[in-house]
């Protein structure tokens, strides 16, 4: 029996893919995993038995990744799940800063109580909240994973002309991009070229604040910008000068902070981007499965701390699942020590990501506790069980 803690309510439909052999509870102790949404994890203590966490969503900002990489607990996440949910605001985001529909909707409902006059006066007040169409304006859109590829693919299908940054496009990104899309050399093309900018990236050391003074005075006169991935992403006291110099026309974001909510030009939305019953049934279904396949096969698929490492099970063996530091020779001296104590090996899989690697054997033979600590090495084993 398999325990799972969670530590948000997750959607129904995602939990019906863990069957009679997981007990699920938001109280569970000693669980094998925890599925969590929102919830900060950074204050909570992992307990010893816990393998696995996945996060029903693509930030794991609220999760202490590296404290788990250090204890050999897996962290997944949901990329891709709730792609469309945030395709479509974006789209609807751009509408919104371009056509002053937020501030046409204010204006309109102001004129409560002039009884029949209100026809007249809209009629005579709509010019002040006239508005470009985007059907050929040019769209940046900077980061091409799941969510900047359904963008630029939708904006493309508007007769918007879409430019797509992103130094690390994936080959499965890259087939589903449109070939509409002009493939961007550099931030600065996009910078100079677009008359809006979408940013679809992580927020790294290296892309925290990214879009700041210097950014900004390279774009173009009158840039409309728009953030679904961070808030972090953009320097705000930069942002707020350039709307109040006219040089970004409007700024839509899906974190609002107190800085922002009183600026002309901002369209704060109170982070809306994932939240359909779609997304939240999407992300729920393959956290779960993904939980399920890692507990039951011991599978990595969409984790943000280990490396993706994946094999069918070989009919008839014990699986033998190793998480270690990734050292010279650290694969020779797990295989080795396998065969030394009469194992035989079947089949295998290694990789590695930065400090961490995983390794995957299907082996022959009586596996026991004893053997398990023949091959264990504390000084670059970080955890090892079997399936």
């Amino acid at each position: 029996m398999y325990r799972i803690q969670t530590l948000n309510k997750i959607s129904p439909k995602g939990l019906a893919n863990l069957d009679e052999n997981y007990e699920v509870s938001d109280t569970m102790e000693n669980p094998d995993a925890i599925l969590v949404r929102s919830a900060s994890m950074h204050e909570m203590e992992m307990p010893a038995s816990l393998k696995a966490i996945a996060r029903a969503g693509a930030g794991t900002n609220n999760i202490p990744v590296d404290q788990c990489a250090e204890a050999g607990i897996v962290v997944f996440n949901t990329p891709g799940a709730n792609a469309n949910a945030v395709k479509e605001l974006v789209i609807a985001g751009m509408l919104l800063c371009s056509r002053k529909v937020v501030d046409g909707i204010e204006w309109a409902k102001s004129l409560k109580g002039n009884g029949d006059q209100v026809g007249k006066m809209v009629e005579k007040g709509k010019s002040s909240f006239v508005g470009p169409e985007i059907a050929g304006k040019k769209l940046g859109v900077i980061g091409l994973g799941a969510i900047g590829v359904r963008v630029a693919n939708a904006a493309a299908a508007l007769d918007m002309e879409v430019f797509g940054y992103d130094p690390y496009l994936s080959v499965d990104a890259a087939w589903g991009l449109s070939s509409r899309i002009t493939h961007a050399k550099s931030l600065e093309e996009i910078y100079r070229e677009c008359d809006y900018i979408t940013i679809h990236v992580p927020q790294t050391p290296d892309t925290k604040g990214m879009i700041n003074a210097e950014a900004i005075a390279s774009m173009k006169e009158g840039v409309r910008i728009l953030n679904f991935a961070r808030g972090g992403l953009v320097n705000e006291a930069d942002l707020i000068a350039g709307l109040e110099s006219g040089k970004v026309a409007a700024y839509v974001t899906d974190f609002p902070s107190d800085a922002l909510l009183d600026v002309k030009g901002v369209i704060p939305l109170p982070h809306l981007g994932a939240s359909t019953p779609e997304s939240e049934e999407n992300c729920a279904c393959m956290a779960a499965l993904q939980v399920k396949d890692f507990l039951e096969n011991g599978n990595i698929i969409n984790s943000v701390n280990f490396p993706r490492v994946e094999m069918a099970r070989s009919a008839g063996c014990t699986r033998i699942c190793i998480i270690h530091r990734n050292l010279p020779n650290v694969l020779s001296h797990i295989t080795e020590s396998v065969s030394s104590i009469g194992l035989n090996i079947e089949n295998m899989q290694s990789h590695s990501k930065k400090d961490y690697a995983y390794a995957i054997l299907d082996v022959t033979g009586d596996v026991t506790a004893d053997v398990l600590k023949k091959i264990d090495d504390k000084d670059f084993i970080v955890r090892i069980w079997t399936l």
